[in-house]
């Protein structure tokens, strides 16, 4: 599993014109699903994005969490984080969860989310659709974490 986060001050996702997800100050999370993922990666991974600290306290200085500043969180799925390019011009995507458990595990994500924060500070994309995704990153400040890194069975903070 890999989550592409990108601190905002807004983002939103909207289909065919009509706003299906957003968030204010916090974080827009991009989220691919692998083969091998599980509910227990995505739980981990929900913890180690909840507890990050990429966030400024009040001397400026990169040391507060999502939970910490109270922000918000806005979900998108995005299967080509799996991309892979290294052959040729046209990435594959092999590397992706096929839609059933990549559905699955981003409802997960989305619905730990939503626990944690509660429903009005977590906003979700559809998954499959084509959406616009806006956004005002903040920082700019992104951060990739991919589960591989996170290793099985260790806390992850």
């Amino acid at each position: 599993m890999r989550a592409l986060i990108q601190r905002v001050e807004e983002a939103r996702a909207e289909v065919d014109g009509k706003v299906v997800g957003s968030c204010g100050a916090g974080y827009l999370v991009l989220l691919g699903v692998a083969p091998t993922d599980d509910e227990a990666l995505t739980r981990r991974l929900w913890d180690k994005v909840a507890h990050l600290r990429i966030c400024a306290d009040g001397d400026g200085r990169i040391n507060r969490s999502l939970l910490d500043t109270e922000g918000e969180v806005l979900v998108v799925s995005q299967f080509t984080l799996f991309a892979d390019a290294r052959r040729g011009l046209r990435p594959s995507f092999t590397g992706a969860a096929e839609p059933e458990l990549a559905r699955h595990l981003y409802e997960r994500f989305c619905e730990l989310a939503e626990e944690t924060l509660g429903s009005e500070r977590a906003g979700r994309g559809v998954f499959g659709a084509h959406m616009q995704v806006s956004l005002v990153n903040d920082g700019p400040f992104t951060v990739l974490l991919d589960t591989d890194e996170l290793g099985r069975g260790r806390s992850p903070r």
